[in-house]
């Protein structure tokens, strides 16, 4: 798995539009079909351990929890980080307080 910064510090400033104090950061551009949705996990909540159907970026966008893989070893997420896990790669997720996270799924992830 592979942990990634989404905090806005990494986000490149907007010039155009006559755009003041905004900020992207590009997450993916895809060219094969793509899901995108949100996953909530309330206080005290397990998405249980599952394998990758393919790779999936998970991207804490409010609370905090935690991911873990086989090892079981669970490391802390909050808002603005996420993991990009790989086709088949074993894993799950909870929170102690809840969280809500953006999942992006697809066959070709290309983080830039």
């Amino acid at each position: 798995m592979q942990i990634i910064q989404f905090t806005q510090d990494l986000a490149n400033p907007i010039h155009q539009y006559k755009s003041v104090d905004t900020f992207y950061r590009k997450i993916t551009k895809t060219e094969m079909p793509t899901t995108i949705g949100f996953i909530y996990i309330e206080p005290g909540g397990v998405v249980g351990m599952h394998e990758a159907p393919v790779p999936q970026l998970f991207i804490v966008i409010n609370g905090e929890g935690w991911i873990s893989g086989v090892d079981a070893e669970k490391i802390t997420l909050k808002t603005g980080q996420g993991v990009l896990w790989q086709q088949g790669q074993a894993h799950e997720s909870g929170s102690i307080t809840g969280l809500t996270a953006l999942v992006i799924q697809a066959e070709q992830i290309n983080l830039t």
